[in-house]
């Protein structure tokens, strides 16, 4: 996405930005913090690129394997 993209949920013109990003995997929660992401400037909707997707995928997959109940991550750290 570029910065004329525009939001598809509302037509509002996207910018770069951050968000949180929450996974609820049943027997725990991941939380990831300043995810990169496009922010539309009207409705607040985030949009998360496909690259960081994965990497946030990836941090899920992980917490699962380790048996995490609750962990809290701060990607941008």
């Amino acid at each position: 996405m570029n910065n004329t993209s525009r939001c598809t949920l509302c037509r509002g013109e996207l910018g770069s930005g951050t968000t949180t990003f929450t996974a609820d995997f049943g027997a725990g929660l991941v939380v990831v913090r300043r995810v990169p992401a496009q922010v539309c400037s009207q409705c607040g909707e985030a949009w998360i690129e496909d690259d960081i997707a994965a990497r946030l995928e990836s941090l899920v997959i992980e917490a699962k394997a380790k048996g995490r109940q609750f962990e809290v991550i701060d990607l941008a750290a």
